[in-house]
């Protein structure tokens, strides 16, 4: 008998596993082939020449679309969301290791968004930050600060509600990543550390965040990817302005070149040195690492 014959089953799952991750990998795959084409390269199959080209053109701007700006907005709100994810996730897990009066619907309430449809969770906040000024404005009048009125012009921006729509995606899965690390966390560690004098910021900073460290670079790494590529969720709470995702969809409507291939490479390229840069700061920071 021939152990190693494998049997008709599982060359069924691994046709389904294929065509998987053809599925899921194919259309990044074509799209970065793409943005390689010549200057007479189309948006289709088969390709005309290899070059830079259409990266050069991105970066001389689109149309009116400043791209640079675009991609400085997005990096710098996803550094913002990342850090802010990271500092309340921590926090809020070492406070859920007590037992909290409402902690039960205190949670609830922080992942209660995970559930709302994402464009609804973006009208709402536009609609919060459009009724703040509204009451701004009335503050204004009622104060008589008429210059300050007349160069009022709305609260709804990058580092505000687009900060805020941001935190409502990132925050109940950095909170379930901290409470996935806690819930397995043995407590000796830092019974021991408290036993030889340690104070509770010294058993924290010591003890505690050496441990959960890789974790939290993960939660930061989630933070950061799921602001980077963002739409719904931004499309109504950001402003008169726009980060690289939302500027990406209103291109798909008017560019014609692969120059929206390049865009495309741009973003997957940013967001695998992100991810690289998580791995090795995860395997640097692994106890017993020097």
């Amino acid at each position: 008998m021939n152990l190693n014959k494998k049997p008709a089953a599982f060359w069924i799952l691994a046709l389904i596993f294929v065509a998987y991750v053809l599925f899921l990998y194919g259309p990044m795959l074509v799209i970065v082939v793409l943005s390689f084409q010549g200057p007479e390269g189309g948006l289709t199959f088969p390709m005309r020449g290899v070059s830079l080209h259409w990266f050069h053109e991105l970066f001389k701007g689109l149309g009116v679309v400043d791209i640079g700006a675009a991609l400085k907005r997005s990096l710098g709100l996803g550094l913002m969301v990342m850090a802010l994810t990271v500092v309340f996730s921590v926090l809020a897990g070492l406070a859920f290791r007590k037992k909290l009066s409402g902690g039960s619907i205190l949670f609830f309430i922080v992942v209660a968004s995970l559930i709302m449809p994402s464009i609804i969770v973006s009208l709402g906040i536009g609609l919060e930050f459009r009724l703040l000024d509204s009451g701004i404005k009335k503050a204004l009048e009622f104060l008589g600060w008429q210059d300050t009125l007349d160069s009022y012009g709305t609260a709804l921006g990058i580092y505000t509600s687009a900060l805020g729509a941001h935190m409502t995606w990132t925050l109940p899965f950095g909170l379930l990543i901290m409470f996935a690390i806690f819930n397995r966390f043995n407590p000796s560690y830092e019974e021991a550390a408290r036993d030889l004098g340690a104070t509770p910021w010294q058993t924290f900073k010591h003890v505690v965040l050496p441990l959960i460290a890789p974790s939290v670079v993960g939660i930061g790494m989630f933070g950061f990817t799921l602001s980077w590529d963002e739409i719904a969720r931004t499309s109504q709470a950001i402003g008169d302005v726009n980060t690289l995702p939302l500027e990406l969809q209103g291109l798909t409507t008017t560019v014609t070149t692969p120059s929206i291939y390049a865009i495309g490479t741009v973003t997957t390229v940013v967001s695998f040195i992100v991810m690289g840069l998580t791995l090795m700061l995860v395997w640097l920071l692994k106890p017993g690492k020097k």
